[in-house]
Formats: structure tokens, sequence, C-alpha cells
């Protein structure tokens, strides 16, 4: 053992299965998030002496996980323009009247949200959401609703302007509230 760590040869077995959730939850891709998770443990393989035990092992490799999820959005982003106008609302335009008020209201949500949040099946439905959802959606409802960065944080790592956050959040939230709603919610409603 180093610096108050388990044995290395265990780490996969006691976190695999929790990072790799972690990660799949918020990149929406199987295969980026193993990769991520096992970059996770090389990081903490090669800075394993610097563990100091201020916090648990798995609040630990949960840092660098974060870490490694934010430069792989970061690296992903870092050469594309804004592509999303934020003047084109053409897909959702139907949901609002002219003064902004519901067309269309969304359903009422029957289920307790926190008994829902505790539910595997819901993160199974939730994370097929998220990798339903374009990548630019995905990527920036994830900084700001799963990560808790703010607007300026996310527009300085993807390089967008406020304006373009805020409709790209408004997009992604509409988006999967529709997917629940229609997944979720819909099922429980037929039981």
């Amino acid at each position: 053992m180093t610096s108050g760590l388990s044995d290395p040869a265990s780490w996969v077995d006691t976190y695999g299965d929790y990072l790799f959730w972690y990660a799949i939850v918020r990149v929406g891709d199987q295969s980026v998030a193993e990769d991520l998770v096992q970059e996770t443990f090389l990081a903490a393989l090669k800075s394993r002496e610097s563990f100091a035990s201020r916090s648990s092992e798995k609040t630990w490799f949960t840092s660098i996980l974060k870490h490694k999820i934010m430069d792989h959005f970061r690296s992903k982003h870092r050469d594309k323009a804004d592509s999303i106008d934020p003047m084109n609302f053409s897909s959702m335009e139907h949901l609002f009247s002219q003064n902004g008020q519901w067309n269309v209201r969304p359903r009422e949500w029957k289920d307790d949200p926190e008994s829902s949040y505790q539910k595997k099946e819901f993160w199974t439905v939730f994370t097929h959401c998220l990798s339903e959802m374009s990548e630019r959606l995905r990527t920036v409802f994830v900084l700001r609703e799963l990560e808790g960065l703010d607007t300026d944080e996310i527009c300085n790592a993807l390089k967008i302007s406020p304006t373009n956050c805020w409709v790209i959040l408004y997009r992604a939230r509409s988006f999967l509230r529709k997917c629940l709603e229609e997944e979720w919610f819909a099922s429980k409603r037929q039981k």
C-alpha cells in the first residue's frame, strides 16, 4: 500500500463499475466512458504517491475522472465553431405561443422525482435519453446539470457564447423532458 491507498490490483474490482456509470451518464458513449475510466486508473497509478488521505479513495478516483471528462469535452470542442444558430427555434416553436405561454402543456409527472432518482431503471432510461441527444446538447447539459459548472465556465471550456449556451441548455432540457415522458413516465402510467 502506498500513501494510504489500497492495492492497485483491487481498484478495478472495487471502483470500476461506479466510475463507469459515473462516466457514461456524463458522456453518453460506452466506449468513451470505458476509456475515461481506464485513463483515470492510469492517472491514479502514476500519481498515487501524492494521495494524502484527505479524502476517500472513491472521492479521489471520482475527482480524477471529473478532470478526465472535462478534458474530453474540451478536446472535442476545441476546434469546433458555434454550429447552432440561437435564432433557429423551428423544432420547438409549436410548443409556445407568441407571448411565450405553453401551447402544449407538459404532462404532469406523477412519480416522486426523489424516488425515481434512486431507481436503477430510471438511470438506465435517463442514460438512454442522454445518449439520444446530439453530442453538443449532451455536453452542455452534463457540464451544467451534472457537473455544476456555471455558464462562464461552460462557455470558456467549449468556446461558445452565453446566448448559445442558454439555447443549447433549453433544447437539451426540452429533449430530455420529452424523452423521459415517453420512455419512463408513459411506461409507468401503463403499468
